[in-house]
């Protein structure tokens, strides 16, 4: 009996347990790479059009208040200061 006891401590993992460890170990390393994709490629993109993609959201904002003030038969109120900053 002792030597299978022995056996038991020296067998490897049974296979589901061996399957789940090298699928987490895969998993961990796909997930290494997006991140180091995302830091890489997309954050510095993003950080160089941010400016430019607020502008354009902005403008469509902008497109889209106007139609509803124009549905609504508003006179839209004035556009805010230049340096978008307005006294409460």
């Amino acid at each position: 009996m002792s030597n299978s006891s022995s056996q038991d401590s020296k067998d490897p993992k049974r296979p589901w347990e061996q399957r789940l460890h090298e699928a987490g170990s895969r998993v961990e390393e796909d997930l290494r790479r997006v991140i180091k994709y995302i830091n890489d490629e997309v954050v510095p993109d993003v950080r160089r059009n941010s400016s430019k993609a607020l502008r354009a959201a902005a403008a469509e904002l902008h497109r889209l208040a106007q139609k509803m003030d124009d549905r609504a038969g508003r006179t839209p109120p004035p556009p805010p200061p230049p340096g978008g900053t307005s006294t409460p």
